[in-house]
């Protein structure tokens, strides 16, 4: 009865626009009075539950990546790749798509990676001839790139609330992304040709080395970032503020695009951002309390194993759950709040818990494109000054994609756990 009034709530607190992290807060208080939960323990659990090391890895890599689109690294890497394959068939909508790829393989967040590069490759697009909508669709898709290729804020979460290795989690999610990316880019060459997208008038070779050299401190980061964690060297937590170094030093005193003023604008949206994030883990925190209480995650198990459900009719499931889910709410709730309810299954059903990871994110990702709260589509009407609507037109094919790749890392566990063994 209080679990049913609970959802009730939070649908309440929905219809009437509340912030998810309210919502979900004063849904679960509200709820663990009425069982007679000792409330004085609930802000304990909130602050013990954000004092977590691994977690601070988010404000780390939120800073770096904001620091890379405002200070020069994201506009150098744009040139730097357009210099080499802009002037092919349909070679700035590659250029679009690598350049998200090795953005993402340095901010782990989505909006951060649309906002970047779209403000940059949309209006050089369009100019090129490309149709709008689809300079739109293809920018928000490829921006949810992410929170797939890492480091990824949804893969630190996971691993905060299995208690899994994030290195592993950040190794699962590479071969995923690269396939993603790649599906992308063959995509838009069959687009470019049937569309007649041309490119940009060819560099000559003598010309491509000058924008090569001033990208290649951006082309290093993923390189030193990812590579100090694989090999041991550092944390995925002092990982994150490596970058935030490294791309302050780089935007400083060698792009020296960033002076004070700027600094101060990204400290602060850095702040809101990160502060957004924890107030929704706090929040989802109370709300774990109760599912225990109530013990939902037990009796969820055990309905499952009653009814009968297989490993494949699961995963569809909960595919079709996390595609829901993505529609209203952001990958960080849509993960603390589903994740310990599932976690219990996995074992039962013989389920990957790293496979289970990438299903849960590409699942993500379909929500950031999909309405009517799709993250990826906001930043991007936001750029263009386009309306939501014509956003989504553009973003209807990638979405048939997506699905299609979704498909085949469920069915083939071995795309997530290659790198992992």
């Amino acid at each position: 009865m209080e679990t049913l009034l609970l959802i009730c709530i939070l649908f309440a607190f929905a219809f009437l626009r509340v912030p998810i992290a309210i919502s979900l807060g004063l849904a679960s208080i509200i709820s663990l009075w009425l069982v007679d939960f000792s409330i004085n323990s609930v802000v304990q659990k909130m602050f013990s539950g954000v004092n977590s090391t691994t977690l601070m890895a988010i404000p780390g890599f939120v800073f770096a990546g904001l620091i890379m689109a405002r200070g020069g690294i994201a506009k150098y890497l744009i040139d730097c790749i357009r210099s080499w394959i802009g002037h092919t068939k349909g070679g700035l909508s590659i250029v679009t798509v690598v350049t998200c790829m090795i953005f993402a393989a340095i901010s782990g967040s989505s909006p951060a990676t649309a906002a970047a590069i779209g403000a940059v490759m949309i209006p050089m697009m369009v100019n090129a001839g490309y149709e709008k909508k689809y300079a739109m669709g293809l920018v928000a898709t490829a921006g949810t790139l992410g929170i797939l290729i890492p480091p990824s804020i949804p893969l630190i979460l996971y691993g905060s609330v299995s208690e899994q290795s994030t290195g592993k989690l950040f190794s699962a999610g590479i071969i995923p992304g690269l396939l993603l990316g790649g599906v992308l880019i063959i995509y838009a060459i069959i687009v470019a040709y049937r569309k007649g997208y041309g490119g940009l008038e060819k560099v000559p070779m003598a010309k491509r080395w000058r924008p090569t050299f001033k990208a290649i401190w951006g082309l290093l980061m993923p390189v030193f970032i990812l590579g100090g964690i694989y090999t041991g060297v550092v944390t995925p937590t002092e990982a994150s503020f490596v970058a935030v170094l490294y791309a302050l030093v780089i935007s400083v005193f060698v792009y020296r695009e960033m002076d004070l003023n700027m600094f101060k604008k990204i400290l602060i949206e850095s702040i809101n951002t990160t502060a957004m994030i924890f107030f929704i883990i706090a929040a989802a925190l109370v709300f774990g309390m109760f599912l225990t209480t109530e013990q939902v995650p037990q009796s969820f198990a055990t309905w499952v194993s009653e009814s009968g459900f297989n490993k494949w009719m699961f995963l569809l499931i909960v595919s079709l759950l996390f595609f829901v889910l993505g529609m209203f709410l952001e990958p960080t709730a849509i993960i603390l709040i589903t994740l310990p309810i599932f976690l219990p299954i996995l074992a039962t059903l013989d389920i990957n818990v790293f496979h289970f990871a990438i299903i849960m994110v590409v699942n993500m990702e379909l929500g950031m494109i999909t309405p009517p709260v799709g993250l990826n589509l906001f930043v991007v009407s936001g750029i263009t000054k386009e309306k939501v609507e014509q956003v989504i037109r553009g973003v209807l094919p990638f979405f048939v994609l997506f699905v299609f790749v979704l498909i085949l890392i469920i069915v083939f566990p071995e795309i997530s756990l290659f790198l992992t063994e």
